[in-house]
């Protein structure tokens, strides 16, 4: 099975490549990063390629070509909404995964379905109300397009998981690629974390 990851320099994108490398079923993983994947390189695993590539809204048949035959995706690309104006927001939040699910949606082999693995998270909502943040609004709008995507697109099955809180303080194979939090994130997750 050849899989395509993005966001895997980030600490759910990290984790999920460090299962699928545990994976035998995965015969290739095709990472999708702006930057070198020091995972993928330290692994050493001849099953990933690391294609470095920047422009995430739009893809050239250069790049298809090596995602061919791919038959799932797992976006975990993301970014901070405070690290960001709106506008980029939007773009990497909602732009991007919708394009890369209408792009990949042909890759599968043999005309099969192509399952899209949207990383979403609690909190987002399709029905915002009037205090809800720009980061519910929007990972609620990606859902509800990938929801219609799969209405129109029949070789697209397309999929939002939504976690509520991640902590990769106990997955020690990926302690050493994890990006370094801010102060709110760290003190967020000591009032979070439940004592042993």
């Amino acid at each position: 099975m050849h899989l395509i990851l993005t966001g895997a320099t980030g600490l759910i994108g990290s984790s999920v490549l460090d299962a699928m490398l545990r994976t035998t079923e995965v015969t290739k993983v095709s990472i999708l990063s702006r930057r070198p994947v020091a995972m993928a390189g330290d692994a050493k695993d001849a099953r990933v390629n690391v294609i470095i590539y920047k422009e995430f809204s739009r893809y050239d048949s250069e790049v298809l070509s090596k995602l061919q035959g791919a038959s799932g995706a797992v976006w975990a690309l993301g970014v901070s909404q405070t690290k960001v104006s709106k506008e980029e927001f939007i773009k990497i939040t909602k732009d991007y995964p919708l394009a890369g699910a209408e792009a990949f949606s042909s890759l599968a082999p043999n005309n099969g379905p192509f399952r899209f693995v949207f990383v979403s998270g609690q909190g987002s909502t399709q029905t915002p109300g009037r205090f809800a943040s720009l980061y519910s609004t929007t990972k609620g709008e990606v859902e509800a397009a990938l929801s219609q995507m799969r209405i129109t697109n029949p070789r697209l099955l397309a999929d939002a998981v939504g976690p509520g809180f991640v902590d990769g303080k106990n997955h020690a194979a990926i302690q050493p690629y994890l990006p370094d939090q801010d102060l709110f994130v760290d003190g967020g997750k000591m009032l979070l974390r439940k004592p042993i």
